[in-house]
């Protein structure tokens, strides 16, 4: 069998309500992983593309965050509106979604302008 072309890792974190870091799952549902898993499946690409849940990937700020390798892209804010756009731009046609991607100058930054905005009064 060929390797995953894409391993999609959707955060599925649960933070306690009103976390000053936020939280990707608060509704402990899934739904965005399961939502990914359906658009591999009506696309059929798997096994090739494998959409799975992971814990948290240290980006709650920007959450939902998912992340693609092994590409090595973050995308953060992301809504199951968004999944056909991600398979379309950059799962099939290898291009980065600016208005999702995480910048380099915030992944695993501290000082990120998103943390600061976050962070309690």
């Amino acid at each position: 069998m060929p390797p995953f072309t894409h391993l999609i890792l959707v955060c599925c974190n649960k933070r306690p309500d009103g976390h000053p870091r936020g939280c990707c799952n608060p509704d402990e549902s899934e739904a965005l992983r399961k939502a990914f898993k359906q658009e591999t499946k009506k696309r059929n690409l798997g096994p090739l593309i494998r959409a799975t849940k992971s814990g948290c990937l240290e980006q709650c700020q920007h959450g939902p965050v998912v992340a693609i390798y092994p590409q090595g892209i973050f995308y953060g804010n992301v809504t199951e509106k968004d999944i056909p756009r991600i398979f379309d731009e950059t799962v099939l046609n290898n291009r980065i979604i600016d208005d999702l991607l995480i910048q380099e100058e915030c992944l695993n930054n501290p000082q990120c302008e998103h943390v600061e905005q976050k962070k309690p009064s």
